[in-house]
């Protein structure tokens, strides 16, 4: 089984393990990865040194849900990780120390209390996976999916609390500098219009009367 097979596997494995829904789960890694296999594509001429983190980049990528405070205790979730990566022989010990810590300092309530880890040589490879993550975040119906997972599948409920986050938070992503790369900065305000259609268009749909019955 190849690395990229165990990684997502290990997903699978644990997403049923603690119930993390899908807004967090395999679809979420796989697009957290594409998004930052683009950035590290893009960006790869203007930053050499990614090269030599491109495997953390991706493990990192794909596993950094799989820790996450809102579905188990964080230090229990990256111990687990840490010994499936250890089993599995695919990582040197400096690659599971870096993608720990690239996984517990990337998120964005981290970033907005502490600011920026210091990282060394490696800053850029958790810049790509942070904002790979965050270029997620744009996606309105993930943010639905998981407001309705936590209110009983209330969908009125789930697009208010959802369109006050994009409010807030996520459009102000770019204003916030939280975007460090051109790729991320253009990419962003793609998504931001894409985002904005799709609560007009969400909107016109909870409106209806004959769903509101």
């Amino acid at each position: 089984m190849s690395l990229l097979s165990k990684l997502f596997y290990f997903v699978l494995i644990a997403s049923k393990k603690h119930k993390i829904d899908e807004s967090h789960g395999l679809s979420h890694s796989m697009n957290v990865l594409q998004y930052a296999n683009k950035i590290f594509e893009n960006e790869i001429s203007n930053y050499p040194s990614l090269k030599n983190h491109e495997k953390i980049i991706y493990v990192s990528a794909i596993l950094h849900d799989m820790c996450d405070k809102k579905y188990m205790d964080e230090n229990a979730g990256i111990k687990e990780i840490e010994t499936y990566l250890q089993d599995e022989d695919a990582l040197t010990n400096t690659e599971i120390i870096m993608s720990k810590k690239i996984m517990t300092t990337m998120s964005y309530s981290k970033v907005k209390k502490y600011g920026f880890p210091t990282l060394g040589s490696y800053q850029e490879a958790y810049h790509v996976v942070r904002e790979a993550d965050l270029l997620t975040a744009y996606d309105f119906d993930r943010c639905m999916i998981y407001k309705m997972n936590s209110n009983s599948g209330n969908i009125e409920e789930a697009f208010k609390d959802a369109e006050n986050l994009f409010e807030n938070r996520v459009f102000k992503h770019n204003e916030d500098g939280l975007f460090m790369f051109d790729y991320s900065k253009k990419e962003s305000k793609i998504l931001h219009d894409a985002a904005l259609q799709r609560i007009e268009a969400w909107r016109n749909i909870i409106r209806k009367p004959l769903l509101r019955k």
